[in-house]
């Protein structure tokens, strides 16, 4: 499938009835000076197995607060399933703040990556946004899960993001790691019963 869009005028050289994939604008670019925080955990589980049970997760059972950080209460407005490029959703979070959420890669089985902007919490003073990467490598049997979060500073607020806020912010994603791996072994080890 080709992410060409049509030139007006011109005849497309795609397949009739071959959808047409718009490029998603990523927030985060190589010249970009971000914040990245990156946690891992290795887990029994295949990387396959542990990729199609992490995708679509629900995220209020594992995003618990972690003060002071707010848990994850709900999503809404989601478009699509979570299984493709493109759909968008809005995590709600237990202080009443939200977000704006975007899959912007998807590689079955080993990655996907998506973008956190318009947040309504304290985030919206300290970052443009947020992209979100997660890895599933294979690890003897099982996985080496590795979960990145990328942080684009606004402008003079790098130092804090980078300082007092990255060690506050491991600690959330180290806690939210663990409960996804409780989940998915839970999970594995029913579908093997």
């Amino acid at each position: 499938m080709s992410d060409k869009k049509p030139i007006a005028g011109k005849k497309s050289t795609e397949p009739q009835g071959a959808a047409v994939v718009q490029a998603i604008p990523l927030l985060i670019g190589a010249a970009d000076n971000t914040v990245p925080i990156t946690v891992q955990r290795r887990t029994s589980v295949a990387p396959a197995n542990a990729f199609r049970l992490i995708v679509p997760i629900d995220l209020s059972s594992v995003f618990h607060r972690v003060a002071p950080f707010p848990g994850v209460k709900g999503v809404t407005n989601q478009t699509e399933a979570w299984d493709h490029v493109g759909p968008t959703r809005n995590p709600q979070f237990d202080d009443g703040s939200q977000a704006d959420e975007q899959l912007v890669e998807y590689t079955e089985g080993s990655s996907f990556a998506y973008q956190l902007t318009g947040f309504t919490n304290i985030l919206s003073r300290l970052a443009a946004g947020v992209r979100g990467e997660w890895n599933f490598n294979p690890d003897g049997d099982g996985t080496l899960i590795r979960w990145t979060y990328e942080f684009k500073p606004l402008p003079g607020r790098r130092w804090i993001l980078a300082g007092p806020f990255a060690p506050l912010w491991r600690r959330y994603m180290v806690a939210a790691l663990a409960r996804c791996l409780q989940v998915i072994e839970s999970e594995e080890n029913r579908s093997q019963a």
